[in-house]
């Protein structure tokens, strides 16, 4: 089995990247950060005896991403988990259009063509899927990254439904605040995020791959979530809108 990785070289990414190759999953692991990539590499190969693949890729970059969507392509991958991500903290109003175009191409386009390339393989020989990091927020209105991660899980969730009587599954997961390198990247302030409300990396992944294996359509890891997305899918949407808005002041 191979698996391709998507923001490999910290996080989520490379949570996925150390569980799978525990498993004897063969890797493919993509990044922008080709040094920590190489690095995360050498400690799998030397952990766990896997081959594993670094492929160097802004997935802004439409001949970059397409190297990646053609890798994803190949009969040897059995796995494909788009996870690269980040998020701007900017008004829309008046902020940078190439920042909020970059977003939707890492995002969104990103996300829509590599599995775009990958599943028709995968249908072919059914098997294999596909694993989307969204979030919690998909199901907020707090602006462009929430709108591109309710793209993330609405597509998954079609696709899912769409070849459920295949053995080829796609999945979305959901997860609240974890602790990565995200927040601190989008200089974000988290001091007044109570400490109930974060989720570990490795737990995150855990419980995906377990949810992945039971062909779930969405993952949303941790009861805190569970609950605040069932609150965030069924209240009226003009609460939602203003439970958004507070949650960003």
């Amino acid at each position: 089995m191979v698996a391709l990785i998507t923001g490999a070289s910290a996080g989520i990414g490379a949570a996925y990247a150390n569980q799978l190759a525990a498993k004897g999953t063969d890797l493919v692991l993509v990044a922008r950060d080709e040094t920590r990539l190489n690095q995360l590499a050498k400690e799998l190969v030397t952990n766990h005896n896997i081959n594993v693949e670094v492929l160097a890729a802004d997935l802004s970059d439409r001949s970059q991403l397409d190297k990646v969507a053609a890798r994803a392509a190949k009969e040897d991958i059995d796995l494909v988990i788009n996870n690269a991500g980040f998020a701007i903290k900017q008004p829309f109003a008046g902020g940078t259009l190439a920042a909020e175009q970059n977003l939707l191409d890492v995002l969104v386009t990103a996300v829509m063509r590599i599995t775009h390339s990958a599943l028709p393989g995968m249908l072919a020989r059914n098997r294999g899927g596909v694993i989307n990091v969204s979030s919690i927020a998909g199901w907020m209105s707090s602006g462009t990254y929430s709108a591109t991660k309710s793209w993330v899980t609405t597509f998954s969730e079609s696709l899912a439904t769409l070849h459920k009587d295949s053995k080829v599954h796609v999945m979305a997961l959901c997860p609240g605040f974890t602790r990565t390198e995200f927040h601190s990247r989008a200089k974000m302030e988290t001091d007044t995020i109570p400490n109930w409300m974060w989720l570990d990396a490795d737990y995150v992944v855990k419980k995906s791959l377990s949810d992945f294996a039971k062909s779930k359509p969405v993952c949303v890891p941790g009861a805190q979530y569970k609950t605040l997305s069932l609150i965030a899918q069924y209240l009226p949407r003009p609460i939602v809108r203003k439970l958004s808005v507070a949650s960003r002041r």
